[in-house]
C-alpha cells in the first residue's frame, strides 16, 4: 500500500485531484483465517476500504472486483466519468488492464518499478506490458545509459526515483543499539529471466553471497521475509548464520505497522534482486526511501546507484561481503552522523514534492 499512498499522497500534496483504480481477484475473496466468504465480507475489501479512510482517500478509490463487473467506492459511470476528465492515468507495471476504463483516459504512462523484467520480457516476446500507453516512466535511473544492459525497447523512458512523503515519515531518532532489518521476499511473483546467454535472476541469488554477515560482523540482523517453506535449505542456512526472521504478515499487517518497524529499526540492509544488480540499471527501493527519510541509515547492494546519490554517509552501497563488514561497522561506529546524512538524502534527492513536480514537467502535465 505504502508504494501507492506515496503518489496518491504526494499528488495530493501538489493539489491534484487524485483517483485510485485497483482490482481484486476472485481468489481473494477470504476471510483471516483465509476461508472463502462473500466479497462484502472479506479481509481485503475490509482491509483496503480502512486504509483508505484512514488516508482521507474514501470518497477517491474505485475497487474492481468479479473482472470489472462490480465497482466499489465510485460506481463505474463515475469512474470513467472521472477518468474522462483526468489529466493522465499512471498504470504501475500494467496492473490496470480494463479496457474501458484505458480507453477512456486521454493519456496512459505506464510506471515501471521493475526495471528489467518487462524489458526483457517485451524482446523475447514472452509478454509486451508496455502496450496501449503513450508514455513510459521508469525508476531505472540509468535505462539506455552505458553500463546498464537493461534494453529499452525503442521506447523513451522518463527516469524517476520513489518519492517519500516527508511528513508521514518524520525522523525517529535512535541510540544505534537497535538492529538492521528489512522487509522482503525471498523470490517474489517473477521468476528469473533468460536473455541473451544470461541468466537474471532473483533477491535469493544475491542474498546467498551474504548470508554470513551477521556472523562475522558480531552486530543484530532481522528479516521480515517472505519465504516459502519448501526454501528449508536456505531458512536453516539463515538461520545458522544468525539471521532472526520475523513474519512480514504481523509486521506489514497495516501502513502504520510497517511505518513502526522500519521507524524502531537502527538501518536498513538491502538486498537487491539479480535482475537490478546485473543489469546496473539504478534501482533503488521504495523501502530504502522510507527508512532514509526516518533517519535510518541504509545499506544497500549497488544497482549502479554510487554514480546517482551521495553515498557514504547515511546512504551506503556494497557489491561484496568485505564491503557490506565495512558499510556495518561504518555505521556503527559513527552513528548519529550516518543518521542525520540518511534524513538529509531523502530531504534532497526523494521528497515527494520534488519528485513528483518533475515527473509532472516531465510528462509535460500542468
Amino acid at each position: 500500500m505504502w508504494v501507492f499512498l506515496q503518489y496518491l499522497l504526494g499528488f495530493r500534496r501538489l493539489d491534484c485531484d487524485v483517483l485510485y483504480v485497483d482490482a481484486l481477484e476472485p481468489d481473494s475473496y477470504v476471510d483471516e483465517q483465509g476461508q472463502p466468504c462473500p466479497l462484502e465480507d472479506s479481509w481485503s475489501v475490509r482491509y483496503f476500504r480502512q486504509v483508505m479512510k484512514q488516508f482521507d482517500l474514501a470518497g477517491n478509490y474505485a475497487l474492481l472486483c468479479d473482472g470489472g463487473k462490480i465497482c466499489l467506492g465510485l460506481s463505474r459511470a463515475e469512474l470513467i466519468e472521472r477518468v474522462q476528465r483526468s489529466a493522465c492515468l499512471i498504470n504501475v507495471m500494467g496492473f490496470l488492464r480494463d479496457e474501458e476504463i484505458l480507453a477512456a483516459t486521454p493519456r496512459r504512462v505506464f510506471l515501471d518499478i521493475d526495471p528489467g523484467f518487462g524489458q526483457m520480457w517485451r524482446e523475447l516476446e514472452l509478454a509486451d506490458i508496455f502496450a496501449g500507453h503513450d508514455d513510459y516512466v521508469t525508476v531505472g535511473a540509468n535505462m539506455g545509459q552505458p553500463g546498464s544492459t537493461v534494453p529499452s525497447c525503442g521506447l523513451r523512458w522518463n527516469p524517476t526515483v520513489p518519492p517519500v512523503v516527508l511528513d508521514e515519515w518524520p525522523r525517529c531518532p535512535a541510540d544505534g543499539s537497535g538492529q538492521f532489518t528489512s522487509v522482503v521476499t525471498w523470490r517474489g511473483v517473477f521468476g528469473p529471466v533468460e536473455f541473451r546467454g544470461r541468466t537474471y535472476g532473483l533477491r535469493v541469488h544475491e542474498f546467498r553471497k551474504f548470508v554470513e554477515l551477521p556472523r562475522r560482523s558480531g552486530k543484530r540482523f532481522e528479516l521480515a521475509l517472505d519465504i516459502h517453506p519448501n526454501d528449508a535449505r536456505d531458512l536453516q542456512l539463515l538461520t545458522e548464520n544468525g539471521w532472526q526472521l520475523a513474519d512480514p504478515a504481523r509486521v506489514a499487517q497495516s501502513p502504520d505497522d510497517y511505518r513502526r518497524y522500519i521507524q524502531r529499526s537502527q538501518a536498513e540492509f538491502g538486498v537487491a534482486k539479480n535482475m537490478y544488480v546485473e543489469t546496473r540499471g539504478g534501482w533503488i527501493s521504495d523501502r530504502t526511501v522510507c527508512y532514509l527519510a526516518s533517519g535510518k541509515p541504509a545499506l544497500v547492494q549497488d544497482t549502479g546507484i554510487r554514480d546517482l546519490y551521495p553515498t557514504g554517509e547515511g546512504l551506503l552501497v556494497f557489491s561484496n561481503l568485505e564491503e557490506a563488514l565495512d558499510g556495518v561497522e561504518r555505521i556503527c561506529r559513527d552513528y548519529e552522523l550516518h543518521a542525520a546524512a540518511a534524513r538529509r538524502i531523502a530531504e534532497e534527492h526523494f521528497d515527494s514534492d520534488k519528485v513528483l513536480s518533475r515527473l509532472l514537467q516531465s510528462l509535460g502535465v500542468d
